[in-house]
């Protein structure tokens, strides 16, 4: 685990999957092969396997302290998990917790962040205990954007792009923790999780996508990137995107906002370095260096 500093806000990445190889075709499967082979030579190996055609990703959830409380962002795939359309996904069995457990309790944490409720972002927000799935951090307040809440709501039928790769996420990962009383469903453009920390909406790959804001100095980006042909490349998206062209526009505005900022960009799926600094490259935008988490 990497520990550093920004500001008063001490962060820590918590890896649960190292990085692992999807196939290209499978995550973007509207991008031309030729825009890979025009990036390939800095993107692999680190970011893409040219002879297995993958993209390499890593699962990771950031842990901050802020103001005095322990945060959470994102919590992962979790274990024992349900997941018959998306076996990458299924029947876990990772140190996690037990890793998380090396820095923070989970009882002495706060706040966790929810950037949008996806399987591999929500996970951990429960743990199978007596067969029953129950809230992970007991103490905790679960923030969640409230159009995610609804939309991914079965009870709401909505009709969604993702489909059955979402089955039973709500069910064992969100409802658990909002029968228990500790979610807090936010709504509007923004929402301050402390005088450090400030949640925007960011819609497009979900309905309630959100970033973090750490003041001026870093943003987390959510699923905005999924890999870093995206800041080369910003209107390449991904399958995952339940809105497409609106996954693109808050893709570029949060690019823009941090090279205007010379902010630090932390997506939640970059392996290696992890984080990155950009810049504006004509109309698109390009990184002017990486950050590594030491």
């Amino acid at each position: 685990m990497h520990t550093t500093t920004i500001g008063e806000v001490e962060i820590t990445r918590v890896v649960e999957l190292s990085a692992k190889g999807l196939p290209r075709q499978f995550v973007f499967p509207d991008v031309p092969v030729e825009k890979w082979r025009e990036h390939e030579h800095w993107l692999a190996p680190e970011f893409l396997d040219p002879a297995a055609d993958e993209v390499r990703t890593m699962i990771q959830t950031w842990l901050l302290r802020s103001e005095g409380r322990t945060i959470l962002i994102d919590t992962g795939i979790g274990n024992g998990r349900e997941r018959p359309y998306m076996p990458f996904f299924a029947h876990l069995d990772t140190n996690f917790l037990v890793d998380l457990s090396s820095v923070v309790r989970p009882e002495e944490v706060d706040v966790v962040i929810c950037t949008h409720v996806h399987g591999d972002h929500v996970g951990w927000n429960t743990r199978l205990v007596d067969r029953e799935w129950r809230p992970t951090f007991p103490n905790a307040e679960y923030v969640i954007a409230r159009p995610d809440f609804d939309y991914w709501n079965p009870e709401n039928n909505h009709r969604t792009r993702s489909g059955r790769r979402m089955q039973n996420v709500f069910e064992d990962s969100v409802a658990p923790v909002h029968r228990a009383g500790q979610t807090v469903l936010w709504e509007g453009e923004h929402y301050d999780v402390d005088a450090n920390l400030r949640l925007q909406l960011m819609p497009g790959h979900t309905p309630g996508s959100a970033v973090v804001h750490l003041r001026d100095e870093a943003v987390f980006a959510g699923d905005l990137l999924h890999s870093p042909l995206q800041i080369a490349e910003p209107d390449c998206g991904p399958c995952f995107d339940e809105d497409e062209k609106q996954a693109g526009v808050s893709r570029r505005r949060v690019l823009e906002w941090a090279a205007d900022h010379n902010a630090l960009l932390v997506p939640a799926h970059f392996p290696g370095a992890g984080a990155a600094e950009v810049r504006r490259d004509g109309g698109k935008f390009a990184v002017k260096e990486w950050v590594a988490w030491r």
